[in-house]
C-alpha cells in the first residue's frame, strides 16, 4: 500500500508510524484513518516487527484530531473498523504500542494515546479534549471509556468536562503519559523504551498485555484470574519459555525465536 499520510519505518523489531500532514497539524480525515489502520495491520501480522511506534511529523503536533476542513467539505465521517488511526477500536493487537507526543495532541491525538499502551511526550507537549468547546463530546474514540480507566476519576473528569488544556508535566502527573522528554527527544526516548522491551521474548510481552487488558472486562478478581488467555497458553507452550530458564542456567542472554 502506497504511503501518503503516513510514514513507516522497520528497524530492528520496531515500526515506527509517523503521521504525515503537517499542513493540518497532523489531523486525520478518511483516507488518513485507512492508511494507518493498514499500517497496523501490517505490524499485526509481521513477526519481524515486535514494538511499534506512533508519532506526528514535525514538533508543532503530533494529532490535534479529526480534520475539520475535511469534513465540512465532504461530511464524510469514514472510519476503519479499527476505529480512529487505525488502533482506538482495535482489541486484538497484543503487541505494545508506544505514543511518542510532540506539540499539540488535542481531541482524536488524546484518543491515540489512550489507546496505546506507553507514552512519551516533549516537554512543549500540550494535551486537550477541546469538544465541548464547540458542542461535542469525545466520543469517537473511546477516550471517555479509558480515561476513566486509565487515570484518577476527578482528573479524568476535569479533563474532559473543561476542554482546558493541560502541559506535558500535568499529563505526566495524572497518569496519562509515563514519561517527560525534553524538547525534539519524545521519538527518541520512545525508541530507548521499545529497545528495552525488546529485551523480553516476544511472547511473554504479548501474553502479558493480554493478561492486563482483558482481566479488565472482569470486576471480580477471581474470575479474572481463572480465566483462560490464549496468548499465555502460547508462551507456555514456547520454545522461548525453554530458552529463558536455560539461558539463565547457562548464564548467557537468551536468544528468542518468537515460537
Amino acid at each position: 500500500m502506497t504511503s501518503k499520510y503516513c510514514r513507516k519505518e522497520l528497524s530492528g523489531g520496531i515500526l515506527t508510524l509517523t503521521i504525515d500532514r503537517p499542513e493540518v497539524l497532523n489531523a486525520l480525515h478518511p483516507a488518513a484513518h485507512r492508511e494507518l489502520a493498514g499500517a497496523f495491520d501490517d505490524f499485526a501480522a509481521d513477526p519481524a516487527a515486535r514494538v511499534a511506534i506512533i508519532t506526528g511529523v514535525g514538533e508543532r503536533a503530533f494529532c490535534v484530531g479529526t480534520d475539520l476542513k475535511a469534513l465540512a467539505a465532504d461530511n464524510d465521517h469514514d472510519k476503519p473498523a479499527t476505529g480512529f488511526a487505525g488502533i482506538t477500536r482495535r482489541f486484538d493487537l497484543w503487541k505494545p504500542v508506544i505514543a511518542a507526543v510532540n506539540g499539540l495532541c488535542l481531541g482524536g491525538g488524546v484518543e491515540i494515546v489512550a489507546a496505546c499502551d506507553l507514552a512519551v511526550a516533549s516537554e512543549d507537549a500540550m494535551f486537550a479534549l477541546p469538544e465541548p468547546r464547540v458542542g461535542l463530546a469525545a466520543l469517537g474514540g473511546g477516550a471517555l471509556q479509558r480515561l476513566v480507566r486509565q487515570i484518577g476519576m476527578k482528573d479524568a473528569m476535569w479533563l474532559v468536562l473543561s476542554g482546558e488544556r493541560i502541559g506535558a508535566g500535568e499529563a505526566r502527573r495524572i497518569g496519562l503519559i509515563n514519561e517527560v522528554a525534553p524538547r525534539g527527544r519524545a521519538l527518541a526516548r520512545a525508541r530507548e523504551m521499545a529497545e528495552v522491551i525488546l529485551r523480553c521474548a516476544p511472547l511473554a510481552v504479548e501474553a502479558s498485555k493480554q493478561v492486563m487488558v482483558q482481566s479488565l472486562a472482569e470486576a471480580d478478581l477471581d474470575r479474572a484470574l481463572g480465566a483462560t488467555y490464549p496468548a499465555a497458553a502460547r508462551m507456555l507452550a514456547s520454545a522461548d519459555a525453554r530458552e529463558g530458564p536455560h539461558a539463565f542456567a547457562e548464564k548467557r542472554e537468551p536468544v528468542w525465536t518468537g515460537r
